[in-house]
């Protein structure tokens, strides 16, 4: 296998691992709410994952409670920007600074434990197609969860009277008020399914693609997530575009070390907050005609 074989199989195994967290935040964001707590909603869910793993010995059950670690932070978000009218950037570094302490503390005692890993299913027929099989269809079940939620997310928002309401309330929550709907009851609900989604996101890395546990394990991929989001215009396509772009570009990094080229790891650190703050910046620019409305209102307003 080549270098370029492994950075891009290792790309849709880490781009996944940004993927179901982008789609979560694009709902998210939908609704008129930005949510940078979703790193901390990716650590929960990753170390809630692990440890029921260890418990349970199911990969599976790592996942569905990763999935509620996820939504719990999630809930937090919104409690506070929804229901107590808090600055949706500084909550959500509460929230992302609230659990990666807790996550510290109490994952320190699962640190080199071992799990039952999800199992790598290589799609029949697809699967054997050269070079390609290979990097696309030869993963673990949450990897082809991922492709199929980008459809579903998609058809949800265009195709249903559910994706409508959401769309509407962040636009102009006013008007689905006077209609006789909940726009703060359809940015909970969004909210907390993002955060469920970044959940499984840390599952992913956790159980999925590193099968092991160690403290900020997330390494800014939750970032990266809400940084591909404001870059795809709020297109889930394009966020599946983007989060395989940055897997990829993040999985050529370790490549790239592990054939001797020597690169500094302070550099790789930064990298996802340095995509964050670019993406942030280019949204300032022209998020104001491309944004949600409410969502636009409310960042301009925080800033």
């Amino acid at each position: 296998m080549n270098g370029i074989e492994q950075a891009l199989i290792g790309g849709v195994d880490g781009g996944t691992a940004i993927l179901l967290p982008g789609l979560g935040e694009l709902v998210s964001q939908r609704s008129g709410v930005v949510n940078l707590g979703t790193e901390g909603c990716m650590l929960a869910g990753a170390l809630a994952s692990y440890a029921a793993a260890v418990d349970f010995h199911s990969a599976w059950v790592g996942v569905v409670i990763g999935m509620l670690a996820g939504s719990l932070c999630g809930g937090l978000h919104a409690w506070l920007v929804v229901k107590r009218k808090a600055d949706q950037l500084a909550s959500g570094l509460v929230i992302w600074f609230l659990a990666l302490g807790v996550t510290s503390v109490f994952g320190s005692s699962f640190i080199n434990k071992s799990v039952p890993p999800i199992a790598i299913w290589k799609i029949p027929l697809l699967g054997s197609i050269p070079w390609v099989g290979r990097i696309l269809f030869d993963h673990d079940g949450l990897v082809y969860l991922s492709f199929v939620l980008v459809a579903a997310v998609w058809f949800l928002l265009y195709r249903t009277r559910m994706g409508l309401t959401l769309r509407a309330t962040g636009e102009r929550p006013e008007v689905v008020a006077a209609t006789g709907g909940h726009p703060d009851r359809v940015k909970f609900l969004a909210v907390m399914l993002g955060a469920g989604l970044a959940g499984i996101g840390g599952a992913q890395l956790s159980v999925g693609y590193v099968d092991n546990w160690f403290n900020d394990m997330t390494n800014g991929y939750g970032f990266v997530a809400v940084a591909v989001v404001l870059f795809a215009a709020w297109r889930p396509v394009t966020v599946f575009l983007g989060s395989m772009m940055f897997g990829v570009a993040l999985a050529a990094a370790s490549v790239i070390q592990a054939h001797g080229i020597a690169v500094n790891q302070y550099l790789l650190d930064s990298l996802p907050y340095v995509i964050t703050l670019i993406a942030l910046v280019a949204f300032s620019r022209r998020g104001s005609s491309q944004a949600p409305e409410g969502l636009s209102k409310a960042l301009t307003s925080s800033g």
